[in-house]
């Protein structure tokens, strides 16, 4: 089990933001093939995560759902929601880029603490085990980017289940990507696409430096299972639909703990999952973000 720093650093708050924001902020950052003038450069470019934000309409329609908590079943919150997880190593032609089952197992634990509370956060109802794996030699969907030909080529070929399946795509996206991932409501007008594809070097001990504790894929299954960026909406009261993340006004990058973008509003919520910051960093999900994946869940993947 990989062990979680973000608790020494915030003992280390002032020392620890200082030194990482001048390695971070000024020095050329490089992953997967690429380089950016800087880590804060990666992540205002896109480049942490491909999900794509919901627009205002959509927003409201999915909070119409989320208030009306009396529809979910009273019973639950007290009882565990399986999760089949299928993963799919998606290799180069020669077979390079193999993740191992060993890995892959790292990872599902991985999901696991991080969704069941064991890192610090609320627990949520969800637990993952793996259902089986594939692995394919094709360069073309490894290198697979969002609303490709590729990547609905090899969505197309390897998907297995319904909406309660969690198909997750192990390649080396095209542009220096670290994932994405479709939103629940997404699965019954295009079922095809449904899952979530990650940067297969960012699974637990990858090389994906700071992004190699496997949290990329937390964070894309969060928007799995309907969860939308904190910094969504900026300082707006209504931001991301969770009333207990703070709002920010601009995702984070790096482990910044004196972070406050939002004057008033205490400080940025950089401890959680559906944020930007390094994987070791990551660790909570709020109540209420659970609650919200709750009902999601049971509205559109059960």
């Amino acid at each position: 089990m990989l062990i979680r720093f973000s608790t020494l650093l915030t003992i280390c708050a002032a020392f620890c933001s200082t030194v990482h924001a001048a390695d971070t902020t000024e020095a050329p950052f490089s992953l997967n093939g690429h380089t950016w003038t800087s880590q804060e450069a990666f992540v205002r470019r896109g480049g942490r995560c491909g999900t794509r934000h919901v627009d205002a309409m959509e927003a409201a329609q999915i909070r119409a759902i989320t208030s009306d908590w009396r529809s979910a079943p009273k019973n639950r919150a007290a009882r565990a929601v399986p999760v089949d997880v299928w993963f799919h190593v998606i290799r180069t032609n020669a077979g390079g880029g193999d993740v191992s089952d060993d890995v892959i197992q790292d990872q599902i634990d991985v999901l696991n603490e991080s969704f069941d509370g064991t890192t610090g956060g609320a627990p949520t109802p969800f637990a993952f085990h793996t259902a089986g794996v594939t692995r394919t030699n094709n360069s073309t969907w490894r290198s697979m980017s969002p609303g490709s030909t590729a990547e609905a080529q090899a969505k197309a070929a390897l998907r297995v289940g319904g909406p309660e399946t969690l198909n997750v795509y192990l390649a080396s996206p095209g542009g220096g990507l670290l994932g994405w991932a479709t939103f629940p409501w997404s699965y019954s007008r295009a079922p095809a696409d449904d899952g979530v594809v990650v940067l297969d070097t960012s699974v637990p001990g990858g090389s994906a430096f700071p992004y190699d504790e496997g949290d990329t894929l937390t964070h894309e299954v969060g928007h799995w299972l309907g969860l939308l960026h904190t910094f969504q909406g900026g300082c707006s009261a209504r931001n991301d639909g969770v009333s207990d993340t703070p709002p920010e006004r601009t995702s984070t990058f790096g482990c910044p703990v004196n972070k406050d973008t939002c004057e008033g509003d205490g400080p940025d919520p950089i401890f959680n999952f559906m944020d930007y910051s390094d994987d070791a960093c990551m660790d909570e999900f709020t109540p209420l973000q659970a609650k919200r994946t709750n009902i999601l869940s049971y509205y559109f993947r059960e």
